[in-house]
């Protein structure tokens, strides 16, 4: 009996030693560099458990071994979906620590307020980390919304379109709920016509609401909008031109104004039948909530900014000094 239980005695310090050998092999495996010859870009997709990106991560060569990667995900927080860069030899304690904050490869494109659609496609057809065609149908005006957006890989230039799209139809339903009341137009269509028109009037943020405010008299006073973004578009179709001589490729000419089609606010009157460019969510707030004044002409100013003025004979006057002040630049 005595013999059995140092046998058994002996048994139970052996597995002692064996669990903690295994411990010891464990923890060196899980903070020791790993596999990755050179640093690669892995994508995780949406919807993977633990097993699946596991094995994705051997698969790629990132790590040695699933199961130990399995078990020390068990002690840490969701694992995110994205696209991960991996540092050559990265440990296994390095990549749960990236998937657990969710440090995706900042993949991204920017397309700033105030584009045309022609010229946002332009901007996805240049870009050749995107899967798939380039995209050939203009899409509507208006209909996308500017920001910056993130992609991984295998995503298309489809893909940003209409995601574009469903950030615009968002934006536009949310900012509604928000609008004055008795405003002079009536649908959300007509919200974002005047919105393109601000967005390129104006790059200065706090002058949108008092450009807003311009409009919004000029349409209840049944006067022409007259506002130059509008022939522009007028002759373009959005199809500008980016060669740092403006979007006509030279000045925009007074026989410019007489140019014949419904989006020439200086023929004809009210909103243009569509947006003339893609405005942001501000320019958009500013057209459903304008700064109330007594303004009816604006012109450039010399600083980047407008002069607002209430009367003809104020305007003129503006008129005048910018003309001096542009013919000296």
């Amino acid at each position: 009996m005595k013999q059995f239980f140092f046998g058994f005695l002996s048994l139970i310090l052996l597995s002692g030693v064996a669990v903690a050998a295994i411990g010891g092999w464990g923890a060196h495996a899980y903070l020791s560099a790993g596999p990755l010859p050179q640093k690669r870009l892995v994508l995780i997709e949406r919807g993977q458990g633990v097993s699946a990106i596991a094995e994705t991560l051997v698969q790629e060569g990132v790590i040695y071994n699933a199961m130990l990667f399995k078990v020390a995900a068990r002690f840490e927080d969701s694992l995110k979906a994205g696209e991960y860069e991996f540092d050559a030899h990265i440990s296994m304690a390095g990549v749960l620590d990236k998937l657990e904050d969710g440090e995706v490869f900042d993949r991204k494109i920017t397309l700033i307020e105030g584009l045309t659609s022609y010229q946002m496609v332009l901007r996805l057809n240049e870009r050749d980390d995107f899967a798939g065609p380039l995209i050939t149908a203009i899409p509507p005006e208006g209909s996308l919304l500017p920001d910056t957006y993130q992609f991984v890989t295998g995503e298309t230039r489809q893909d940003k379109i209409d995601q574009m799209q469903s950030a615009m139809i968002k934006a536009v339903n949310e900012l509604w709920e928000t609008r004055q009341a008795n405003l002079p137009f009536k649908t959300k269509k007509e919200a974002l016509i005047l919105a393109s028109i601000i967005e390129k009037e104006t790059s200065v943020v706090d002058e949108r609401e008092r450009v807003a405010g311009v409009f919004v008299n000029r349409l209840r006073k049944g006067m022409l909008l007259q506002t130059d973004p509008t022939v522009i578009y007028a002759i373009t179709k959005g199809r500008i031109q980016e060669e740092g001589k403006g979007p006509l490729g030279r000045r925009l000419l007074r026989k410019d104004l007489k140019f014949d089609s419904p989006y020439n606010t200086y023929k004809y009157a009210g909103l243009p039948p569509a947006p003339i460019a893609n405005p942001g969510r501000a320019s958009i707030a500013a057209a459903l909530n304008p700064e109330s004044h007594d303004y009816i002409f604006f012109v450039a100013n010399g600083t980047g900014g407008h002069a607002f003025s209430k009367t003809l004979k104020e305007h003129n006057a503006s008129v005048r000094k910018w003309r001096q002040i542009r013919s000296q630049k």
